[in-house]
């Protein structure tokens, strides 16, 4: 039996645009973490970056479960003795409404080389509109 594995060369980037609008926080990110690493092809080699670009529109209006709203902390700390900062989701998307999926794709990523790369093909945008029309994104359908 042949086993195909994937070249850089042969990874062709894709682009796709995922309506947000009313969708779950990680459900949403796990199925964006899935095709910025290309586990969605079936050429899917783990040390090869052959995955799309994403560009998420409706971001500002993407839900969460039961109390998280309120009881999900973002945590920051500068190095400095004493500068815990705590956020939480609602102070979060007040502020900056995109932090809350980019946070949680880059979490789903593998930690390695490519986790970076693959980050720089995540867009997110709070509105219906986005800058990416010429590359004519195909939309994904999720439910």
């Amino acid at each position: 039996m042949k086993i195909s594995v994937g070249r850089p060369a042969d990874a062709v980037g894709q682009w796709y645009v995922i309506d947000a609008e009313g969708l779950v926080l990680g459900r949403l990110a796990t199925r964006v973490a899935r095709i910025l690493v290309g586990k969605h092809r079936p050429t899917y080699t783990p040390h090869v970056d052959s995955g799309d670009h994403v560009v998420v529109v409706n971001a500002g209006s993407i839900r969460v479960t039961g109390e998280k709203l309120e009881k999900k902390n973002y945590y920051r700390h500068t190095s400095r003795p004493g500068s815990l900062k705590v956020r939480t989701y609602r102070q979060t998307i007040e502020r900056f409404p995109t932090r809350p999926l980019e946070l949680a794709v880059k979490r789903m990523l593998p930690k390695n080389r490519l986790q970076a790369k693959r980050m720089r093909r995540l867009h997110i945008y709070v509105g219906p509109n986005h800058r990416h029309q010429a590359q004519r994104p195909s939309p994904v359908k999720l439910s």
